[in-house]
């Protein structure tokens, strides 16, 4: 089985240290899990996370020229769950077009800008001591 870099691998957890966790792949080679690579948490004890035999699914993150493999779990969770199966059909048929014309969403946009607007002027008005009343302006 050839490893690229990136690539996901599945294995079974054969081994756990202080530093991290070797797992054992497919084709009979094994992959160090480094202790930073485990969770996005911190990991003060690698059991609490991972137990021997365990099956995990794993980032290849690099691969040195003496073969040893380097792999990260918590890349792959987070790769996970910024992953989407929705096909881009199905995405953009969920967000409807506008049903407002530009006019109108450029008129409700002033309208909204424009109270804003006023109720920031009352704001500095009023710290700084200047009655505002409707109809009057200063």
């Amino acid at each position: 089985m050839q490893l690229e870099i990136g690539s996901a691998v599945k294995g079974k957890v054969s081994g756990i240290t202080k530093f991290g966790a070797f797992i054992a792949l497919e084709g009979g080679m094994t992959g160090l899990v480094h202790i930073s690579e485990i969770s996005k948490d911190f990991v003060n004890d690698i059991n609490t996370f991972l137990k021997v035999d365990q099956e995990v699914e794993a980032i290849v993150l690099s691969i040195d020229e003496k073969g040893r493999i380097a792999l990260s779990l918590r890349r792959f969770t987070e790769q996970q769950k910024n992953r989407t199966d929705i096909s881009p059909a199905d995405f953009f048929a969920k967000h409807e077009p506008p049903t407002q014309n530009f006019e109108d969403m450029m008129h409700k946009f002033k309208t909204i800008s424009d109270d804003k607007m006023s109720d920031l002027k009352k704001g500095v008005q009023a710290k700084r001591g200047v009655s505002f009343k409707k109809g009057k302006k200063p």
